[in-house]
């Protein structure tokens, strides 16, 4: 696949709330940079809906996401409609995270009736045994040790 705007530049994009980084977060953004341009989408806390909302702030959570090595730029996403920024960056691939509650048909669907051609894919999951590979496993752990 090539990008729209005429050069051999793959663009990526990846998406979530990104509350507290974790491994997870930097293995999903890895493999997804691997693809080509990464362009992050950090959820807006108004739009969470599917899990507590993230504490720290929405642009503070953009910077530490644009500050990643894997990261070419990092977006807000819209207030109102969550395929606004997906329009504008016209990517060649979405990659969800393995973990994420999307259904990744009706996410094509979706961009198909938006005219947005693009493979919507799933990244893999990180493994290990010690690690902490979950915000809410995070904050649980915090609370067990310090709360």
């Amino acid at each position: 696949m090539t990008s729209t705007d005429g050069d051999d530049t793959q663009r990526v994009v990846a998406q979530g709330t990104f509350d507290i980084l974790h491994p997870g977060h930097v293995h999903y953004l890895q493999e997804a940079a691997e693809l080509g341009e990464l362009h992050v989408i950090v959820a807006r806390r108004e739009n969470v809906t599917h899990k507590p909302k993230p504490i720290v702030p929405d642009e503070q959570r953009r910077r530490l996401v644009a500050s990643l090595d894997p990261v070419d730029e990092a977006h807000l996403g819209d207030r109102e409609d969550i395929f606004v920024p997906i329009e504008r960056i016209q990517p060649n691939v979405i990659v969800l995270g393995h973990d994420q509650d999307h259904d990744e048909d009706a996410i094509a669907d979706a961009l198909a009736e938006r005219g947005i051609d693009c493979e919507v894919m799933r990244a893999s999951a990180l493994e290990g045994n010690e690690a902490l590979y979950s915000t809410g496993d995070i904050i649980d752990r915090i609370c067990d040790e310090r709360c």
